[in-house]
């Protein structure tokens, strides 16, 4: 988002949206070749975007490249312990000065104090100053500083995530994320640690990946195995730029707080077991996240440290302060977050364009997803798990590349990866007439086409159904 740019390209409004209107849009976003082109000048390089997170570069001189589209990045934590980041290209004949070859999912080291062009060898600093060019006299020595430089791009830090932006005019990261950033910041992510991280090469374009974690609607028909332990209707909320889900609870017996988030009671005659058996479900069936062992080793207590008939808000309330009891005695200290911005979270963020947060107060569950080279039909699948521990006690993880599959990535996301590949197959049909998203529970979804069509021109723009 540049400060100069002001237009709004879409059809609906944000009051459209607040007032769930039904609205359409087509499927050029997903399936069109032209569209990915397009992608390339007018949303990649405007927009704040998720590199790593800030312990992937630890010490000075560590360095790692990030690619999007037909961009490279490096970023270079400096001798002084800040950030820099550039284009990974050299301003002679633009070789890129780290290879990236196709496949592969980044390219990273340790130790830089500069950077040289394999090609003719033309040297940079960390600052991307130009300290050797080869022959200088055959330019009659009239080359400029601003010429032999890299070229600069922008990077900030949130949540312990480091962003880039290409657009030198963009807003600050801190407006960009705006009440997203503010409302997520409580939970302190900066202190929250890998626990796994994995990738794959999907099937599908990046918005349809994107999209099949931006709402809880299809759990009922995805997850069938979860209805057993709670209901799953939720809400959805534009939030400017980005947008929040949570859990609605029709009946006022689980109404709480907590109750729009990954952290609530199961359903059942008994919530002592339910609950248990709900936070079990999650963890062991979303890859190990989702919840901590400390949460799920805390709910197996339940029946024995509560009497039968225990309101829900009880056992809840009575879970989590044992769990944060036992954290605490292993060094893992809970942050302090207010109710009102408990029950506002809800279950999890989307930052657009391309990162998802679902979140608890020890844990997240992350995704990023990116284009695929030139297809339309391909995206670059990340997930990764984010958890606190004690100092120390956090375990060593790469990026692995990881076949979709159960055995992989846990019984959940399998059953999400089931259904990508095939929306996107469906989306060609002739028969299909457009997407006609849940304005309650799939207002995420809406809001990411809302705000493509701002930095696509216009193209792609929801338009409403109804009149009025």
């Amino acid at each position: 988002m540049s400060r100069t740019s002001s237009r709004d390209f879409a059809n609906i409004s944000a009051r459209d949206m607040d007032e769930e209107r039904l609205v359409t849009y087509p499927t050029d976003a997903f399936l069109s070749r032209e569209y990915l082109e397009a992608e390339k000048k007018l949303l990649w390089p405007k927009v704040w975007q998720v590199v790593e997170r800030e312990t992937d570069l630890p010490n000075p001189g560590d360095w790692l490249t990030y690619n999007v589209a037909d961009e490279s990045i490096i970023v270079l934590r400096k001798q002084d312990g800040s950030l820099k980041a550039f284009h990974n290209v050299c301003p002679h004949r633009g070789r890129q000065l780290i290879s990236t070859p196709d496949g592969v999912h980044s390219v990273r080291g340790s130790g830089r104090k500069k950077f040289v062009c394999g090609f003719h060898g033309w040297i940079y600093d960390e600052e991307g100053k130009n300290l050797r060019v080869l022959d200088p006299q055959d330019w009659q020595n009239k080359l400029t500083p601003e010429q032999t430089c890299l070229s600069e791009v922008r990077v900030d830090t949130w949540g312990g995530f480091i962003y880039i932006n290409m657009d030198r005019d963009s807003v600050s990261l801190k407006e960009y994320l705006g009440r997203a950033g503010e409302i997520l910041g409580h939970y302190d992510l900066d202190k929250m640690r890998y626990k796994w991280r994995q990738w794959a090469v999907y099937p599908c374009n990046w918005k349809t990946a994107l999209e099949a974690f931006l709402e809880p609607y299809h759990v009922e028909g995805t997850h069938t195995q979860l209805l057993r332990y709670q209901d799953f209707y939720a809400y959805s909320k534009q939030y400017g730029m980005h947008g929040v889900s949570g859990f609605d609870t029709r009946d006022p017996e689980y109404q709480m707080k907590e109750s729009g988030g990954v952290v609530r009671a199961g359903k059942g005659g008994d919530p002592r077991v339910s609950t248990y058996e709900l936070v079990r479900e999650n963890y062991e069936t979303i890859n190990f996240a989702g919840s901590t062992e400390t949460l799920v080793k805390a709910a197996s207590r339940l029946a024995d440290e509560l009497p039968a008939g225990t309101s829900p808000q009880e056992v809840v309330a009575h879970w989590l302060a044992s769990a944060k009891k036992d954290d605490a005695a292993r060094g893992v200290v809970w942050p302090e977050i207010p109710p009102e911005i408990m029950k506002e979270s809800g279950l999890a963020w989307s930052l657009f364009p391309n990162q998802n947060i679902l979140h608890g107060v020890t844990f997240a569950l992350c995704y990023r997803v990116r284009p695929w080279g030139d297809d339309p039909d391909k995206c670059l699948f990340e997930a990764y798990a984010l958890e606190r521990y004690p100092d120390g006690d956090e375990p060593e993880t790469e990026w692995v590349q990881a076949e979709p599959t159960a055995e992989k990535w846990g019984r959940v996301l399998a059953q999400d990866f089931g259904n990508m590949e095939f929306v996107q197959k469906g989306m060609k049909s002739s028969g299909f007439r457009g997407p006609l998203p849940n304005p309650h529970q799939e207002q995420k979804v809406i809001n990411l086409h809302r705000n493509l069509a701002h930095f696509m021109g216009g193209r792609g723009a929801p338009k409403r159904l109804e009149r009025g």
